[in-house]
């Protein structure tokens, strides 16, 4: 499985490949898509990592579905189900600087917990160790 990492390269590579398919240039998604020319190509080269509302318009550009695209950046599970940024993405009650607000502050969190999880790990077995045996 693709680790969060791996997901900016692998959507861009994604991304260029459908692109490639449909015989149309970079600028050309860029306009259908909605985004700038250097940003689209930033995403391609695995150098920016695309909101969900980003992907939604570059998939639309492409005539792929969204939830194709969505389960390629990993914002969906294997199953379809909808993660937290494509939940964020799709409600109709946000604004867009609301919707990238939030999804900025999830993915803070979850890249904070990624980075202390051996930490966490590794504290409670210390602290099973030093517990006294009961008999």
């Amino acid at each position: 499985m693709a680790t969060p990492k791996d997901l900016p390269q692998d959507i861009g590579s994604f991304i260029r490949d459908l692109r490639q398919t449909a015989k149309i240039s970079l600028r050309q998604l860029a306009d259908k898509a909605g985004v700038s020319n250097p940003y689209l190509s930033q995403i391609e080269r695995g150098l920016r990592k695309p909101s969900a509302e980003v992907l939604q318009q570059i998939a639309s550009a492409l005539r792929v579905s969204t939830p194709a695209m969505y389960l390629r950046a990993g914002l969906l599970d294997g199953e379809g189900q909808p993660g937290v940024l494509a939940a964020i993405a799709v409600d109709p009650d946000l604004t867009i600087a609301q919707k990238q607000s939030l999804s900025q502050i999830y993915e803070t969190f979850r890249n904070e917990n990624a980075r202390h999880a051996p930490e966490t790990d590794e504290i409670a077995e210390e602290s099973r160790d030093d517990r006294p045996d009961q008999h």
